[in-house]
């Protein structure tokens, strides 16, 4: 079972001229993994945004668990939002070509947090990347990876059909191997959240169910000796 098998067609799967790679087949990416999340803030997370995605728990659980995992396995882990100051006003010039207004909304905290079940740990890095899909676009994201010596990254998060896309695309540009564990994404539109995990994998990225992808996390740490579970 594939996540979009109710919108991509057989037609559609067949200008492709080859089948996709199980969802949960093991993984042969590289093995110095990082994971970055996404914009999982509340103006994405809490429906009652305007750009927030209704149905989110399996997602915010997802993201959860594969963080507790990194943590235990000394994987390094990223975050992204749009600016170190959640009450920050961007001018029109950082705000760009969206085509939408402010995303808070009176009476609600500010939306650009990250939620609290997600909450970054002292070690770990968030990225501001303003009001850019992409978290490499703009951002020193790539040179903190380089530093690492980081050779696949683990991309989660909101939106998939967005951000997330962006983010997998020039992480592919930059030469990474990159992994979509499709539980740990969601979107307003079921459509294009769909679309966009198929097309990832199909050119970009390898779109897995949350269990192999776990494993890999375990065994690229074990076979590096990055585990820090028990100490």
């Amino acid at each position: 079972m594939f996540p979009w098998d109710d919108v991509i067609t057989p037609k559609t799967l067949a200008a492709f001229r080859r089948p996709p790679e199980p969802m949960d087949a093991p993984l042969t990416s590289g093995n110095r993994p990082a994971l970055i999340v996404i914009d999982m803030t509340r103006m994405f997370v809490d429906a009652d945004y305007p750009s927030g995605c209704s149905g989110t728990d399996n997602a915010v659980k997802a993201n959860a668990t594969l963080l507790q995992s990194a943590r235990d396995n000394g994987v390094p882990v990223f975050f992204t939002k749009a600016y170190a100051d959640p009450l920050h006003v961007p001018t029109s010039a950082e705000q760009g070509l969206w085509k939408h207004g402010s995303l808070d909304v009176p009476g609600l905290p500010p939306g650009d947090c990250i939620v609290e079940q997600l909450t970054p740990l002292a070690s770990e890095t968030i990225v501001t990347k303003g009001s850019k899909p992409s978290a490499f676009f703009g951002t020193t994201l790539m040179a903190m990876l380089t530093a690492l010596r980081v050779d696949t990254v683990i991309v989660t998060g909101i939106s998939t059909s967005g951000c997330v896309r962006a983010t997998a695309l020039d992480g592919f540009q930059n030469n990474l191997h990159v992994i979509v564990p499709h539980e740990a994404t969601a979107d307003r539109s079921a459509i294009s959240h769909k679309v966009s995990l198929f097309d990832l994998h199909m050119k970009y990225a390898s779109v897995r169910d949350l269990a192999p992808v776990l494993a890999f996390l375990d065994r690229t740490a074990s076979s590096a000796g990055l585990s820090t579970e028990g100490k």
